[in-house]
């Protein structure tokens, strides 16, 4: 396994006397959605937009509540809660076609997040093992790796389909974990919402909230520690955090 140590030196009072401790950091696993890509802002906006068409409002409680949870723990799908708002016998097929044709055209055009691509860089030329976990499922999250020219730097991609629970269950790490054959002290998991922060927590894993636009005012707390953007944030500055 390749492995990357921060070597810090620490003196000490006693003369010429000193020693050295080497801190590991063997993977650093994303979460994909609003972290690697966001597509939580276009798609909260494509749902205020259309609830809007019907008269109705699509409340912060239903998106703080769907943020990084995988569908099947969803409290209701916001689709037939805008069904139920107007009283029923919407097209619901055809109202998705056309919600799933505003929100890609959005995404289509956004780039991944600030500092991603230059730490997926450094640490792959590190020989740091990089994986993801996500709520959502394979088909969106390989499709948009792969359309951004991604999928190569990582070793592993864990998503929905491959676990019974999704976020905020810490199911999903602890396979990433698994797969990427890392001890869960040695590794730093990136979250935007409090769900995947959630998880990561619950797996042992020390994790770094990272929150987009529609995130950043949630309470973050749980997580070990927080940055604004990745945009700067190199491997060295990782390692020393995990000491």
């Amino acid at each position: 396994m390749a492995r990357y140590h921060k070597r810090i030196i620490d003196v000490f009072p006693l003369p010429e006397t000193c020693y050295s401790l080497s801190v590991p950091l063997d993977a650093l696993i994303f979460d994909f959605d609003g972290l690697i890509l966001d597509t939580e802002t276009p798609e909260v906006l494509v749902w205020r937009e259309l609830y809007r068409d019907y008269g109705q409002v699509f409340s912060d409680e239903q998106w703080i509540h769907s943020i990084g949870r995988g569908a099947e723990e969803m409290k209701e799908d916001p689709l037939e809660a805008l069904d139920r708002l107007v009283g029923g016998g919407l097209d619901l097929e055809e109202i998705d076609t056309l919600r799933k044709k505003r929100l890609m055209n959005m995404i289509y055009a956004e780039q991944p997040r600030r500092g991603v691509v230059p730490l997926l860089k450094e640490a792959k030329a590190l020989g740091i093992r990089l994986g993801v976990a996500s709520s959502s499922k394979h088909w969106w999250v390989d499709g948009h790796l792969q359309r951004l020219g991604l999928f190569q730097y990582f070793s592993h991609i864990v998503c929905a389909d491959d676990v019974l629970r999704a976020k905020p269950y810490p199911d999903l790490y602890m396979k990433a974990a698994s797969l990427l054959k890392v001890g869960t002290d040695e590794v730093i998991a990136f979250e935007d919402s409090p769900n995947g922060i959630a998880a990561a927590v619950s797996a042992g894993i020390f994790v770094i909230a990272v929150p987009n636009s529609q995130t950043s005012s949630l309470d973050l707390s749980a997580a070990n520690a927080r940055f604004e953007t990745l945009d700067g944030v190199g491997v060295d500055r990782l390692a020393e955090m995990l000491h």
